[in-house]
């Protein structure tokens, strides 16, 4: 089949279904939208080099992913689900790549949760913008979009916080994504901080008033609610007292930024003392071969020799052994107890420290550092003194070897040269007759 000609089919069907239809009030899920999606499609798409039916899959439900918005608002994706299939049911298209396709777009519905590759891909591309620079802009055509839509009175301080909270919730599926997006994400809750706090500022006496969002004009509150949840709200709704709690135990980007820089730069440090280490042990192995295969077979022809390569052996052996003890490994028990983790006296940051312990343990772990602020930067700190205890030792026993080796390079080259002066005599060739 001509997956590509198929392809072209369906997004000329799309761009003429946009045209028929009255978009007048999508000012965000509109043509524009669905083109961005399908181009953040081709980009991740190509990163993991998919195959041609799985391209054509995921393309084709970018294509007509929101369709359903100018057939019902509600079910906007069951019914842009309804159109792909009727649409490529006539083309033949066999059951396998229709149930894909209709996978693949049922699973943008909120809150995403795709179950493989190519619905992690659509999910992805469909919330490309929350780390690019168009975030802001496309911010606002939502949010306009929504008060038109579902004629709702909504406060900006309170379509605010429910951007901070969903962006700040939201994860990418794809690793590409997480990499290509992660920073410009970041930038982007900075910005809706920034507007909420001119916002808050700027109208202090709505701070805690009812959103009237949440009412249909009909009285159909249920959906009303539904629409603004579904984009951008948390599923339990908290007291600002409550957020603003969570928001001051939240890690601070610059704290997180030390950490992560001291972990970096103490990890390349290892690395650096593993490399040094890694050419002591190949250098002296190489001396000790030349040692053990050539002068200890001829000392007994050159006696005057033998302490000055008795020398030479030794200060090889001991810088090995020394480069040796830098890099070998020191692994603790590996186990900890409940009670260490109420008493926070345990690192779960460290492997050495859970690898021999039950799952359950050390979920039961994690769970109370990440609730815990002071456990989690106590945990951090612990971690980053105890790279910095292994770094010193490291580079203490490197600093021996290395001593160890120049020393005794040096005298060893010396106790040659002595003793082949005052011992040692140059054997002269009597030339044949």
């Amino acid at each position: 089949m001509n997956y590509q000609h198929l392809l072209e089919q369906g997004q000329e069907y799309v761009l003429s279904f946009y045209k028929s239809h009255d978009t007048s009030s999508l000012l965000y899920h509109n043509r524009e939208h669905t083109e961005d999606v399908a181009g953040a499609v081709i980009k991740i798409a190509n990163h993991y080099q998919l195959a041609d039916d799985d391209f054509f899959v995921v393309m084709a439900a970018a294509w007509f992913h929101d369709l359903g918005y100018m057939v019902d608002v509600k079910v906007h994706e069951e019914k842009g689900a309804e159109l792909a299939m009727a649409f490529f049911g006539e083309k033949q298209l066999d059951k396998k790549h229709l149930d894909a396709i209709k996978s693949c777009i049922m699973a943008t519905r909120m809150p995403q949760m795709p179950a493989n590759l190519l619905e992690q891909i659509i999910c992805d591309a469909d919330l490309f913008h929350l780390g690019t620079g168009d975030f802001k802009e496309k911010d606002k055509l939502l949010f306009k979009e929504v008060r038109l839509l579902h004629n709702a009175d909504i406060s900006k301080a309170h379509w605010l916080e429910k951007s901070i909270a969903f962006v700040e919730n939201h994860t990418y599926h794809t690793d590409y994504c997480r990499l290509l997006l992660n920073d410009g994400k970041q930038q982007n809750i900075k910005y809706l901080k920034k507007r909420l706090e001119k916002e808050q500022k700027k109208s202090e006496k709505e701070k805690n008033k009812e959103d009237k969002a949440l009412a249909h004009p009909s009285g159909d509150i249920k959906y009303g609610a539904t629409i603004i949840e579904e984009y951008h709200a948390p599923k339990t709704e908290e007291s600002k007292s409550e957020k603003k709690k969570k928001e001051k135990e939240k890690p601070e980007k610059g704290i997180e930024t030390m950490f992560r820089i001291s972990s970096s730069n103490h990890q390349r440090l290892s690395d650096m003392a593993d490399n040094k280490a890694h050419i002591m042990i190949t250098v002296n192995s190489i001396i000790l071969s030349a040692i053990i295969s050539l002068l200890l077979r001829r000392l007994s022809e050159y006696g005057y020799l033998v302490w000055p390569t008795f020398i030479l052996l030794a200060v090889s052996l001991l810088a090995m052994t020394f480069s040796i003890l830098s890099t070998r490994p020191s692994i603790p028990a590996g186990n900890f107890t409940r009670e260490d983790v109420d008493n926070k006296k345990v690192n779960l940051l460290f492997f050495g420290n859970f690898y021999k312990s039950a799952l359950d343990d050390y979920n039961y772990g994690m769970q109370k550092m990440m609730e815990d602020r002071d456990f989690l930067y106590g945990s951090l700190i612990r971690d980053v003194y105890a790279q910095g205890v292994v770094l010193g030792r490291k580079y203490r026993l490197l600093r021996i070897a290395y001593n160890i080796f120049m020393f005794g390079l040096i005298g060893s080259v010396i106790a040659f040269a002595i003793a082949s002066a005052f011992f040692g005599s140059v054997p002269t060739e009597i030339p044949a007759k």
